[in-house]
């Protein structure tokens, strides 16, 4: 989910990040060695080609949970107060992602 979550923001944010160095905190590790996995399932590929783009500009760093308080907050915060029309988004870009697995 939280890989979904970075494809989501990077797709959503892309007219800010073209181009520019910029550096993705997380406490899921799964996120970090997501670009570095030898074998992904067809849903993590689709993820590591739309994370590709970024890949000379994005460092991806680990923070440990503990360490990295305010991550959790923010993201259960912002879900209560986020419009319906970027939850749709969401729920499009999974959907459409697993539309494609089954193809």
């Amino acid at each position: 989910m939280e890989c979904l979550c970075l494809v989501w923001a990077l797709e959503k944010l892309h007219y800010y990040l073209d181009g520019s160095v910029f550096e993705v905190i997380t406490d899921c590790n799964a996120v970090k060695s997501l670009l570095n996995m030898k074998t992904p399932n067809r849903h993590m590929l689709r993820w590591q080609i739309a994370i590709q783009e970024y890949r000379g500009n994005m460092t991806i760093v680990h923070k440990a949970g503990n360490i990295h308080k305010n991550a959790d907050g923010l993201s259960r915060w912002a879900l209560a107060n986020t419009p319906d029309s970027q939850l749709m988004y969401l729920w499009k870009l999974n959907h459409r992602f697993q539309l494609k697995e089954l193809t």
